[in-house]
This record gives structure tokens, C-alpha cells and sequence, in this order.
């Protein structure tokens, strides 16, 4: 078969297979449609398909097929990580400053701490740490990876459960957005190159005045033009980082922060998030599940993926009742802030495939990163709903 052949049949499988087990074993409850593709896609990898069937998994997944789809990604993640840059709102946070500065941080600094020092311990095995890292950055990856929230999925969720419109619903975003652009900010520390420092304070300086002069086009422009702009920035941005070493996806997060929500039509951005969702994101999870290695051991990345695990909910929960302690929440409220904030799935794959990509990481803790990330952001509903009948009295509280 030729490699058009093949890449459609890469294509059936991967909006077929997560499909129907979403749909046909009705996994909604604790495993939403992204969540079992995501695991479909580690499915379909050389961990899984590539040991039980390596026949089948070599015929379908050629080089050149696998090519294919990661140009695709490649797009479809900016577009995600654009979009959701563009609808970072922090002027509520601003107007909660105290309350969302304090909660947001011990949210990411304790998970953060506690990743750290689980991946203080993988420095002493090998096999773990990439070729191109310093152990600095190492910690510092996994710990930030422990911490992450996913805000998209977290909107998706807190739609499902009826509580995004609420006042809880929208502290929690508040909370998660600021975390958003600390986890950038720590991506772009993490990739700094003093090697090619030049480029990236170069790249930066452009940044800072060709964004300026994007905003003052953006205002003057008719709407429907503004979304071919915003592309063709998107594109700009992703280029220069990549180009100076800051990697793609900081572009492309770069480039949504500096455009306003507001230009935009709300029922059309939600539409082009949805669409990116349905279209081609699919795509970016079974490139991800092609790149995860169990050549440590499978038994040992298990282990690590557990290890992280709990480093990342333990963290993340000790660390939001701390912020309720000190700002005298209700009993239960510091659980449940806890317990949503758990969501990581996209974002934090994004975070762990740069660091694959820059070689800061293995495959092999690249695939213990993905399990941790899927087991973390299917606890969240199963624990959450019955805590969110318990505590209706908490649904109503703005701060």
C-alpha cells in the first residue's frame, strides 16, 4: 500500500477505536472522549501495539506516515495552546489579587515541590534524565508537570458538572489561569539558551514591538479579518520562537496571551475550540502515544507514573488547604478547589512532549508524565460529584 493508503488508515483508527469505547462503553462519567483518546494513542504506540503486534504497528506506522501526522499536530496543538492564551482573562484575578495570589500559588507551588523531589530521586537511576539536560532543568520540568492545571479540559469538566458559570466556577478559573502563565513563564526559564541567548532576547524584543503594533491593527480591522491576522501571528510567533530556541509552543502561547478575547466573537471562539478539539486534536494524541517507550521497563515506568502521581495530587491537595486555611474557607471548599485543580491531560502533555522534543526528558519518562497526567485528570470527576452534592451551600461563594 502507498503511504497515502496508510495514512488513511492511521486516520480511520484514530477517530474510530476512541469513539466507539467512549461511546460503546460509556466511559463519560470517569474517562471523557479526550481522555480515551489520549489513552487510545499510548495504546497504539510501540509500548503496546508496537510489543503485542509489531507486524501491524510497523505497516501502518511508517516513517513517512508518522511524518504525516506530526505535521499535523504540530498545527493542531498551536492552535489549542493559541486559543487558549487569547482567553486567559486576568482581570478578575487582578480584582481578587490577594485571594487568587495566594491560592494559585501554593496550588503550583506545592505540587511543584513535591514533583521536584520526586524527580530529585529519578536522578540517581538512569535511563530517565535526557541527553541535553541539566539536572536543574530536569527537576524543574517534572515538578512543573506535577503542578499543572489544564485549564481547557478543566472548562470542559466544570461545564459537565454545571458549575462553570457559578461563582466557585469562576474562582476556579481564576486560579488556573494564573497558574497557566507560570507555567509558561517556567517553560521559557527551562529553555533558555545562554548559548543563543542573542536569538531569544532578539526574539523577545521583536515580540514586545510587533505585538504592540498587532494591537493597535487589531482594533481598526473588521472581525472577520482579524482571525486571518491572528493566524498569520500565530505562524510568526511559533517561527521566531522555534527559531530561537524557545520552542514553538512558547510562540504559540505568546501569541494568543498578547490578543484580547473581546475582538473576538465568543460563540465563534468556542466554536473553533470545539472544531480543533474534533478535527485535529485526535491527530496530536496518537503522535503523542507514538512516542512512548517502556524500554526502561514497563514495570518501572508504572512505578514512576505512580510515584508522580502521588507527588502531584498530595501536593496539589495539601497545598489548596493551606490557601483555605489562611483564607478562612468553608469546611470541604479547600477539597474541592483541590480536587478540580488535579486536571492536567492537554496542557501538561503539550509541557512534557517540548521537553521530549528539547531532550530534557526520556521516552521513558515522557510515558510516565502521559500516565500520570491520565490517571490525574480521571480522578477528578468520580471524586468531585459527590462532593459537589454535599456542598451546595458552596456553589454560590464568589471568594
Amino acid at each position: 500500500m502507498n503511504t497515502t493508503e496508510l495514512f488513511l488508515i492511521a486516520m480511520l483508527i484514530v477517530f474510530s477505536l476512541p469513539y466507539l469505547i467512549w461511546r460503546l462503553g460509556r466511559t463519560e462519567y470517569w474517562a471523557p472522549l479526550v481522555v480515551v483518546q489520549i489513552v487510545t494513542g499510548i495504546l497504539l504506540g510501540p509500548g503496546v501495539l508496537g510489543l503485542l503486534a509489531p507486524e501491524a504497528y510497523r505497516f501502518v506506522f511508517t516513517p513517512a506516515v508518522i511524518g504525516s501526522l506530526n505535521s499535523i499536530a504540530w498545527w493542531a496543538v498551536m492552535l489549542f495552546v493559541w486559543i487558549a492564551g487569547i482567553e486567559l482573562d486576568l482581570s478578575q484575578a487582578w480584582r481578587h489579587r490577594r485571594e487568587s495570589g495566594i491560592t494559585a500559588g501554593l496550588a503550583l507551588g506545592m505540587p511543584l515541590l513535591f514533583g521536584g523531589g520526586a524527580a530529585v530521586a529519578m536522578l540517581a537511576t538512569p535511563g530517565w534524565v535526557g541527553e541535553r539536560a541539566l539536572s536543574w532543568q530536569f527537576v524543574l520540568g517534572v515538578g512543573m508537570s506535577c503542578a499543572v492545571t489544564a485549564l481547557p479540559i478543566l472548562i470542559l469538566f466544570m461545564e459537565k458538572l454545571d458549575i462553570l458559570r457559578r461563582p466557585i466556577g469562576q474562582r476556579i478559573l481564576r486560579y488556573a489561569s494564573l497558574d497557566d502563565i507560570a507555567i509558561w513563564g517556567v517553560l521559557a526559564l527551562i529553555l533558555m539558551d545562554w548559548q543563543r541567548v542573542g536569538k531569544q532576547a532578539f526574539f523577545l524584543a521583536a515580540f514586545g514591538l510587533v505585538g504592540y503594533a498587532l494591537r493597535q491593527l487589531m482594533v481598526r480591522i473588521p472581525e472577520r479579518d482579524r482571525w486571518y491576522a491572528g493566524l498569520i501571528w500565530l505562524a510568526a510567533c511559533g517561527l521566531g520562537a522555534d527559531w530561537s530556541g524557545l520552542h514553538y509552543m512558547v510562540g504559540a502561547f505568546l501569541a494568543g496571551a498578547i490578543m484580547d478575547s473581546d475582538w473576538f466573537d465568543q460563540k465563534q471562539m468556542d466554536a473553533l475550540r470545539h472544531h480543533v478539539l474534533l478535527v485535529v486534536m485526535p491527530v496530536f494524541f496518537l503522535s503523542t502515544g507514538l512516542r512512548t517507550n517502556w524500554a526502561i521497563g514497563g514495570y518501572a515506568v508504572f512505578i514512576a507514573a505512580a510515584w508522580l502521581l502521588l507527588a502531584s495530587v498530595v501536593g496539589k491537595l495539601i497545598g489548596v488547604h493551606l490557601a483555605g486555611r489562611l483564607l478562612g474557607w468553608a469546611r470541604g471548599e479547600a477539597s474541592l478547589i483541590g480536587w478540580l485543580l488535579q486536571t492536567k491531560a492537554l496542557i501538561m502533555i503539550i509541557f512534557a512532549n517540548v521537553l521530549l522534543d528539547k531532550q530534557l526528558i526520556t521516552n521513558a519518562t515522557f510515558t510516565a508524565l502521559l500516565l500520570m497526567a491520565v490517571g490525574s485528570t480521571m480522578l477528578t470527576v468520580p471524586i468531585v460529584s459527590p462532593m459537589l452534592a454535599r456542598l451546595k451551600a458552596l456553589l454560590g461563594k464568589s471568594s
